[in-house]
């Protein structure tokens, strides 16, 4: 499965983005979803998540209120709309895809994801 994020940019605080993670050769269906980000001299950290089946989604106390995980079936696409932005934001942003059984648990987790996008950079302007 190869997986495209897009969407990243530069962004004053309080506004918005739409990241996109579309797959190629697979659909999402019966997976899990996640988006994950990394800022310069930081260890990757959890976003977002959405489990196909059933739509449940979950995020971290970050983002939570301004980031919105959800999908587009008829397009075989995920995405992060992010309101709000902070410069805190600023990151490279992962799209990854995961076994649709993991738990609320595991969600969070870098290492039960086996598929990654390629990232997209999100600058957030003060």
């Amino acid at each position: 499965v190869q997986l495209q994020a897009s969407g990243g940019g530069l962004v004053q605080a309080g506004g918005s983005l739409r990241l996109s993670c579309a797959a190629d050769g697979r659909t999402f269906s019966g997976y899990t979803t996640g988006w994950f980000r990394q800022a310069p001299g930081k260890e990757r950290e959890f976003v977002a998540a959405r489990k196909w089946s059933g739509g449940t989604t979950f995020y971290s106390n970050s983002v939570k209120g301004r980031f919105t995980a959800y999908r587009d079936s008829a397009k075989n696409t995920v995405y992060l709309q992010m309101n709000s932005l902070k410069p805190e934001d600023t990151a490279v942003y992962y799209c990854a895809v995961g076994p649709g059984t993991l738990i609320a648990s595991e969600i969070r987790k870098t290492e039960v994801y086996s598929y990654w996008g390629p990232g997209t950079l999100v600058t957030v302007s003060s």
